[in-house]
């Protein structure tokens, strides 16, 4: 898996690509939460359309992300789902309370509405 990282205002965007598994998962964790502190983000994009794979340690970090923020009222995006990644969020329960979006764009809406 590889990652890239982009700030917009308060908010990190993250563009994965590959799989998010236990291999990746600590080093991608680290590098968002040190990320986010450093530029003060509120919000966080996490672009999965490039990923192929989730396993429970990528699952966890997600979920630990969306406490994370949650935590200082700051909200989570996910987007770009291809149909193997939303089953396996789906099942997770996830989705039940991370908004998916179609792309990008769609996310800043919804953060421009407040309504996430």
């Amino acid at each position: 898996m590889t990652f890239t990282l982009r700030r917009k205002n308060r908010t990190l965007i993250i563009y994965l690509t590959g799989e998010l598994d236990l291999v990746k998962a600590n080093e991608f964790r680290e590098t968002v939460d040190n990320t986010m502190e450093e530029m003060m983000a509120k919000n966080l994009i996490i672009d999965l359309s490039s990923v192929n794979f989730i396993d429970s340690s990528g699952l966890g970090v997600i979920l630990g992300r969306f406490r994370k923020i949650s935590a200082k009222e700051g909200q989570v995006v996910l987007v770009g789902l291809n149909s193997n990644v939303r089953r396996i969020l789906e099942l997770s329960g996830i989705l039940s309370f991370i908004p998916v979006c179609t792309d990008e764009t769609d996310a800043w809406e919804l953060f421009e509405k407040n309504v996430i």
